[in-house]
């Protein structure tokens, strides 16, 4: 078995894309939501809230011809592999292209306004709007095509479109992938496009915050007094790597991943299983070959829906116990969907090797149906772990949890 480091990271998000912003933001408490104004057209959308990146542009080195495949989803993915790529010392050199490095990526669907051209075709019968790049921009694995094709990447291509679980799945099987001696690099994580779609997908089941007036107050996971999710945006990669391969090329190393597990719940789309995510979090910890008491802090999944926030934290209060330290930062960022999974990681693995733990944003009285557990709250957490977790969990029962280690 071959381990698997992580020598490059990088993300763009609505407080930032460098983490020295983003982290400042966080300390100081402020979050990356506002009212959707564009959105009070949608009369029977309740939400008017979101955490969209307003000030994102694409590079100007970027040409026609590149940016012709690719959607806003893809062009974050894109845009962070590049920097993810920059950060490991890789981007240009050739060696990304001799089949040596592949990707894993994903997001919850492809560019909506290709799906929106596409459903007035079926609804009114022209073709308006379409063109020969429209179903690359809309289809499932739009960013991981999208990455190989702009970075010229001849590795293995694995699409992960598994909604909220299409980050952390990417690095996961990313991290197997070189695990098993498959190839020795890979660009691992997803992204996310804002769509009001995607709100009325949880505003349908109720599980949006109608916080409109108040946008940083919310959204408030594990909070007393949450009342749902905010949808939020963004792009995550992380540069994975070969242990022996990273060392032989001097490459500096932020981490490693030790721990991948994954599975279903089997029982129903939208209501999580308490056991089936307690497993997913056993499974990490079997193949990263340590006990629970390993664990210094746990990424919480924390979306501020009731039945998420109550399950996830049961399973882990149960492996656990009370003592163990939980955050979630979509409470700054909103839920980015395909890209919570990849954007986490790499904040876990900031927090780790710098010893600072954001608190969870809003969290005023944590709700007593969930699990006991020691939430980061109210400041900044000082502490020294050589080990972090970062769990998530997505619609139709997906479980994903990742272990990563302090490099020394």
């Amino acid at each position: 078995m071959k381990r698997v480091v992580v020598t490059g990271m990088a993300g763009i998000t609505s407080l930032g894309s460098d983490w020295a912003s983003i982290e400042a933001n966080c300390v100081a408490g402020r979050s990356g939501i506002r009212r959707m104004d564009e959105w009070d057209r949608f009369t029977e959308l309740n939400t008017r809230l979101a955490g969209p990146i307003d000030d994102f542009a694409v590079p100007a080195h970027w040409t026609r011809k590149q940016l012709r495949s690719m959607g806003r989803v893809s062009r974050l993915a894109v845009g962070a592999a590049e920097m993810a790529l920059q950060d490991a010392g890789l981007l240009g050199n050739p060696i990304i292209r001799d089949g040596r490095m592949g990707v894993a990526c994903g997001s919850s669907t492809g560019s909506t306004d290709e799906i929106k051209a596409f459903g007035n075709m079926l609804l009114n019968s022209v073709a308006d709007g379409l063109n020969a790049n429209s179903y690359v921009r809309m289809m499932p694995h739009t960013t991981a095509a999208n990455i190989s094709i702009f970075f010229g990447l001849t590795g293995r291509l694995i699409p992960t479109s598994s909604a909220c679980t299409s980050g952390s799945q990417g690095i996961g099987y990313a991290y197997e992938a070189i695990k098993f001696g498959r190839l020795p690099l890979m660009l691992a994580g997803g992204a996310e496009e804002l769509c009001p779609t995607e709100a009325m997908v949880f505003d349908a089941l109720y599980a949006t915050s109608l916080k409109n007036d108040a946008p940083h107050t919310s959204p408030r996971p594990y909070d007393k007094g949450r009342d749902g999710l905010v949808i939020g945006e963004g792009g995550g990669m992380l540069v994975l790597e070969e242990l022996e391969h990273a060392l032989a090329r001097g490459a500096h190393i932020h981490a490693e991943i030790v721990g991948f597990g994954s599975n279903a719940d089997g029982q129903h789309t939208t209501r999580p299983e308490v056991s089936t995510m307690r497993r997913a979090m056993e499974l990490a910890l079997e193949d990263a070959g340590i006990g629970a008491d390993a664990i210094g802090y746990v990424n919480g999944h924390g979306t501020a829906t009731e039945q998420g926030d109550i399950a996830e934290t049961l399973a882990t209060r149960e492996l656990f116990g009370t003592h163990m330290p939980i955050s979630s930062q979509k409470s700054y960022l909103g839920h980015t969907l395909g890209a919570c999974g990849a954007l986490e990681s790499w904040f876990s693995i900031e927090m780790m090797n710098s010893d600072r733990y954001l608190p969870t944003l809003n969290l005023d009285e944590v709700d007593p149906r969930c699990g006991e557990l020691d939430y980061l709250r109210d400041e900044l957490r000082v502490m020294h772990n050589d080990y972090v977790m970062n769990n998530n969990f997505a619609f139709g029962g997906v479980n994903t949890s990742l272990i990563f280690r302090r490099w020394v």
